[in-house]
């Protein structure tokens, strides 16, 4: 079984805390955010790709939210015109890492890609892949072969280049934020796209205004499903007592947020721990349910002990079959009937 412990410089915690008045962007999806359901959502082409396919493009993915405890983990894409790359979003825009700038200021900037009649909506197509907690969670917990977070993250970025591709787009060159080593990375992506020039790099969010954009397309939407994750605790009643927004009452999410931890640490339930938002496979849950001197704690048979497990059939025998004079058995025992010798089969 993978545990991630994964952690945040503490000086970088505001940075990653969401913006209070956050924008709602279209690749907020309400319902599949409360289900901790995954999903992807993709922009309408820009006006200046559409109407001209073989316009040359270049594209950036980065993520947001891969080390919180809280959360989903979300993938952004941004394409726009090769010759517009640079002019249009580091010097007009001054976009940059996510990481970097103001909760308002991304959350500004993604409005303004969302923004019909701006020149970032114009010439600007994005993506992005919401990775929920829950499915993090289950594919690194999978008994046999975990889905290891690297893994997930390179499908959904590949995912969405393909999708981007499928959609006529063409695209020269790709520049992407690195998962593990980048000249294995590059190398993969390479075979998948031949055609296309592709730079695989650390810090691509600091150094490629594309991977700046996507990085903010992916933080802005995480911080919106942090703030729709919060609310599902949070009574909308004014007199409630406690704080009214994600950013006040978990933060950032990250376990090295006192907020975060104090959540976690006040809102766990006895039998299940916590809900959709929660990433049951990092280090910060498991510790804190093994902690738990008031959880209920659960036993799971076995599954490779074929000796001590019971075959359906054994069940098939009706209750009301069972002799007046036999001694009275517990009532979940014999809820489905009474076990049935080896001989009657």
């Amino acid at each position: 079984m993978e545990v991630v412990t994964e952690d945040l410089e503490t000086h970088d915690v505001d940075q990653e805390t969401p913006a209070e008045d956050v924008f709602i962007a279209p690749s907020f999806h309400e319902a599949m955010i409360s289900a901790g359901t995954s999903y992807t959502h993709h922009s309408p082409l820009p006006n200046l790709v559409e109407k001209d396919l073989s316009t040359e493009c270049v594209l950036g993915v980065d993520e947001a939210g891969r080390g919180p405890v809280l959360g989903p983990m979300v993938y952004g894409l941004l394409y726009l015109p090769l010759k517009l790359h640079r002019s249009l979003l580091a010097e007009t825009h001054h976009f940059d890492d996510s990481k970097v700038l103001k909760p308002k200021v991304r959350s500004d900037l993604m409005q303004a890609l969302c923004s019909a009649g701006t020149d970032l909506h114009e010439s600007c197509g994005w993506a992005t892949r919401v990775i929920s907690a829950r499915d993090i969670s289950s594919g690194m917990l999978k008994p046999f072969g975990p889905y290891n977070l690297n893994a997930q993250a390179m499908d959904a970025t590949i995912e969405l280049i393909k999708e981007v591709f499928a959609q006529g787009v063409n695209v020269k060159e790709i520049f992407i934020d690195t998962v593990g080593k980048e000249e294995v990375y590059q190398k993969k992506l390479e075979r998948i796209f031949p055609a296309t020039k592709i730079t695989v790099a650390k810090k691509a969010d600091s150094k490629f205004p594309c991977v700046s954009a996507a990085s903010v397309c992916a933080k802005v939407t995480r911080d919106a499903a942090l703030e729709v994750g919060y609310q599902a605790y949070h009574l909308p009643d004014a007199q409630a007592e406690g704080p009214k927004t994600a950013a006040d009452a978990w933060g950032s999410g990250y376990p090295s947020d006192a907020r975060a931890i104090a959540w976690l640490t006040q809102h766990m339930d006895p039998m299940f721990g916590w809900g959709n938002e929660s990433r049951f496979s990092w280090r910060t849950v498991k510790d804190m349910l093994d902690a738990n001197v008031n959880g209920i704690k659960i036993e799971w048979p076995d599954v490779g002990d074929h000796q001590q497990a019971r075959r359906m059939t054994d069940f098939y025998i009706n209750a009301s079959a069972i002799e007046e004079d036999d001694e009275p058995d517990d009532e979940l025992t014999t809820w489905y009937g009474k076990p049935v010798a080896d001989s009657v089969f």
